[in-house]
């Protein structure tokens, strides 16, 4: 009988051959430190270079691949959807959440939380590396038209590092729908529709200049699925 995994971590991943590796490593170094069962999940969504490659080259990790690149969200829904941890953690590919910081995380969902999100914005002085200034400048608007028009009392919703207990994790994405990078607000709309406890918890960040993220593209891109969150999900009163 395969026991049950304390922990599932997911890495969505999308041409991630540069980076993973690294992440990888760190990640098992740790959970390998600790006294957690885990298994550690890279969902890849269609990548076309050496990505899955590296991902198989760690005797600890999984990976899922349709091999058709839908978006992070479908890549973060698949990865939720086929780990088997009793806590349900998604983390960037680049880690700029380190991965200890699940500790804190983890606290909360012991004591009552169902949903628990790493946070850049519930103290400042935890960011160690900022965007440049128009990217964060952008972030906080984009957040400003989320609680707007979406999801009231989250200070940020794209950080991407969200850890939820089990049930929750299948309750909230065998629901979403959304494969853009705007699934983030999505799964927080459908966690707090469905009655969810959410925890929002200030992490070390670090920003990485590799990203993949386009600041004018991916942000019309985003706007356009939040405006379609709520009536997506219309059946939920």
């Amino acid at each position: 009988m395969i026991m049950k995994p304390e922990l599932s971590v997911i890495i969505p991943a999308y041409n991630e051959e540069a980076r993973l590796g690294n992440t990888l490593s760190l990640i098992t170094q740790y959970l390998r430190n600790t006294t957690l069962t885990y298994e550690i999940i890279v969902s890849d969504d269609g990548s076309t270079d050496g990505t899955i490659d590296v991902a198989k080259s760690f005797e600890d990790v999984k990976v899922i691949s349709d091999g058709i690149n839908y978006g992070k969200g479908a890549a973060v829904r698949r990865g939720m959807l086929a780990a088997n941890g009793e806590y349900r953690l998604f983390t960037d590919a680049d880690l700029s959440t380190p991965i200890y910081e699940i500790e804190k995380l983890k606290k909360f969902l012991k004591n009552g939380y169902d949903v628990c999100i790493g946070s850049r914005a519930v103290d400042y002085k935890l960011i160690k590396k900022h965007q440049p200034f128009y990217r964060e400048f952008m972030g906080k608007t984009f957040n400003k038209i989320v609680q707007m028009l979406v999801v009231k009392g989250i200070k940020d919703t794209q950080c991407g590092f969200k850890c939820f207990r089990e049930q929750a994790a299948l309750d909230i994405f065998n629901r979403a729908k959304i494969n853009g990078f705007s699934f983030d607000v999505e799964i927080l709309y459908l966690a707090k529709k469905m009655n969810y406890k959410i925890k929002e918890v200030g992490v070390e960040w670090y920003n990485d200049e590799r990203t993949t993220v386009s600041p004018i593209k991916d942000s019309v891109k985003m706007f356009a699925e939040i405006l379609k969150i709520k009536r997506i999900h219309s059946d939920l009163k």
